[in-house]
């Protein structure tokens, strides 16, 4: 139909499409421009990525455009161009561009922190407003941003008044024709959310490509339904009893005894094969660590000179992967040891409750258990997470304001919480008992500011934020090696996941190399360690290198009592399982997807499909769907008699 044959009642509707789509292809040039060379130029990709994301806007568009189909179907003729109705389509005109303006302007920031359209992590963050507000306040100017897209709404409802408003005498729609488009406007969006998926663009082997095709607010909710994946609806999956029954070789080392013969019970006692060592253990999540910036790890770029010096006298680890790219997946990992679970992560998850934890462990050895984190902990369920599993928890609220020197929306600098840290090292000291802390970190992270004169380096930027963690980490060693328990002490610093998550490739590998010192030079000799290693591996290593013999349920095994050759690694977001094992990925997908691939481990490029390996597969479906079993039905439970935080 020509535009000027449009029924004057639904030109309104013909406008904010047409704004719609204006603002929807601009997006998507200027992600595509940001992806670079993820996206390699020619005809093919930019077919897809335009082709299959018009589709996408378009179906959007249908849910977007609800509340001005429901206005024009309802204004009665005798209102429609009176000066009520054209203040109506106006306003209702103005908020709708307003909101697909901040969408796409929300689109750009998300997508240079994580390299991806929304996705379950936006999700995720509407929970906490005041995190993720604030965040925003203090990384970007926001009265700069909110003005200009005040001023882009309001020119683009200028020029576009014409169709926006009605016509003087213009014949008008009659109700029942009215009533006919608002019967197919909801037939469509209901055969579009039954028929259409949000991954049905993934049809492409690069991850940016694939992204670019979507349509961010489509996304959006999209993550939002999936965000309770069970297990068996939607991954590959095999009899349950068999499941379990061929996870029971993939868990026995020469250290572990099953200690009965029900399959579904993973409970292993481990002898330890070292002598028995009762030292302290800090444990140091940094937040965002990527291996990549430390020169370790073979960074050329001189951010990490503490961590650095710290390599010669640790145990360095050299092949380690993170499980997830948030940082409740990484604390899931390091005190569950167990794989990550599709969807939200246990962190957060209902009747997550007493369940066998490295706490656990420590607190029937005599340990006092604490987990010490710098922001607020209602955040990410993290309190009630640590304080329900044999922790005792202090985060933000326990440090005094006097004592700090820097803070922003996450929480104090690292330099602060590493003080509060020692306080507690000095009170279960003196107490006369062994402590086990969980350190988690917040300063690199976005908006990346610290105190000042720390280093030699701009605020609000990512390589600095990295540069003053290494530096706190330094001088907590200095301070710390003052202290009557320093020289008993075990320092383990890792991360919690990588600095970014995207990439061309569905699971990118490289992304999810982490650092792993372990520091203690009275008891743990230095060396390098080029094993592959998980990081739901590091609480039984940690436990074999003190020598503990303990009862366990963990997934993760001690490296130095695994025998060579057996090793591996779980990558993941919040729908894609990985299982990574030699030179070969095992990708486990919704819709009972099965994909191996050729993982690349330096660089962001393509992971090429190679033929499927069916004992590999079988090991990662035994793996991820025991351990989703396991929590639904209550079995990751502590074990009887255990004891608890002591305060």
């Amino acid at each position: 139909m020509p535009l000027r044959q449009i029924p004057d009642r639904y030109r309104p509707l013909a406008w904010l499409l047409g704004v719609w789509l204006l603002v929807n292809t601009a997006t998507r040039v200027v992600l595509l421009v940001a992806a670079g060379s993820g996206v390699p130029a020619g005809a093919g990709n930019w077919a897809r990525v335009f082709g299959i994301g018009l589709g996408y806007d378009l179906l959007t568009f249908v849910y977007f455009a609800w509340p001005l189909v429901l206005l024009l179907w309802l204004l009665p003729h005798r209102w429609f161009s009176a000066r009520l109705g054209r203040w109506s389509l106006l306003a209702l005109g103005w908020l709708l561009v307003a909101i697909a303006l901040f969408v796409a302007v929300s689109e750009w920031t998300f997508w240079e922190e994580f390299q991806t359209r929304f996705n379950f992590i936006a999700v995720d963050y509407l929970v906490y407003t005041t995190e993720v507000i604030g965040n925003i306040r203090e990384s970007y100017p926001v009265p700069a941003i909110l003005s200009v897209l005040f001023v882009a709404t309001t020119v683009l409802c200028w020029l576009g008044r014409r169709w926006l408003l009605p016509r003087a005498g213009v014949a008008d729609t009659h109700f029942l024709r009215r009533t006919l488009v608002t019967v197919c406007w909801l037939a469509v969006s209901v055969l579009g959310t039954w028929l259409v998926t949000g991954d049905m663009k993934d049809r492409s082997d690069n991850a940016y490509v694939n992204e670019l095709s979507g349509n961010g607010m489509y996304q959006f909710f999209a993550a939002y339904r999936s965000a309770g994946l069970d297990y068996d609806r939607f991954y590959r999956s095999e009899p349950i009893h068999e499941a379990f029954v061929g996870l029971r070789p993939l868990l026995k080392t020469p250290d572990a005894r099953f200690v009965n013969d029900d399959p579904s019970d993973i409970t292993r006692t481990i002898t330890a094969h070292r002598p028995r060592r009762r030292l302290n253990v800090v444990l140091i999540s940094v937040e965002s660590l990527s291996a990549g910036y430390s020169g370790t790890y073979g960074s050329k770029l001189g951010l990490t000179p503490e961590l650095d010096k710290l390599s010669a006298q640790s145990l360095v680890f050299g092949d380690l992967y993170a499980t997830g790219t948030r940082t409740v997946r990484g604390l899931e990992a390091l005190s569950l040891s167990v794989p990550p679970t599709p969807g939200e992560s246990i962190v957060k998850r209902p009747h997550n409750e007493n369940l066998f934890s490295l706490a656990s462990v420590f607190n029937r050895e005599g340990y006092v258990s604490e987990f010490l984190y710098g922001g607020y902990g209602a955040f990410d369920n993290m309190n009630y997470f640590f304080a329900h599993n044999g922790y005792l928890v202090k985060d933000r609220e326990a440090i005094a304001d006097g004592t700090i020197h820097a803070e922003n929306v996450w929480g104090v600098a690292d330099e602060d919480l590493y003080t509060m840290a020692m306080g507690e090292f000095d009170r279960v000291h003196r107490s006369g008992k062994p402590f086990f802390a969980h350190i988690m970190t917040t300063s690199n992270h976005r908006p990346y500011t610290f105190p000042k004169g720390r280093v030699d380096m701009p605020q609000g930027q990512r390589n600095s934020a990295v540069a003053y963690t290494d530096w706190a980490i330094g001088d907590f060693i200095r301070r710390a090696s003052g202290k009557s328990w320093f020289k008993d002490t075990v320092f383990v610093i890792t991360a919690d996941h990588c600095a970014s998550s995207g990439g061309i490739a569905a699971l990118p590998t490289f992304r999810y190399r982490i650092p792993l010192w372990i520091y203690s030079p009275a008891h743990i000799p230095a060396g390098r360690v080029e094993r592959r290693l998980s990081q739901i591996d590091i609480p039984p290593t940690i436990l074999g290198l003190l020598g503990i013999s303990y009862t366990s349920r963990f997934y993760g095994q001690d490296l130095f009592a695994l025998e060579p050759g057996r090793e591996r690694a779980f990558i993941g977001n919040y729908q894609q399982l990985g299982y990574l094992k030699g030179d070969r990925l095992v990708q486990l997908g919704p819709k009972r997807s099965v994909e191996e691939v050729r993982p690349a481990f330096t660089n962001d490029q393509p992971q090429p499909p190679i033929p499927i390996e069916p004992d590999l597969v079988d090991q990662a479906v035994r793996y991820y769907q025991t351990a989703s079993y396991r929590f639904t039905h209550g079995l990751m439970g502590d074990l009887p008699g255990q004891q608890r935080a002591e305060r």
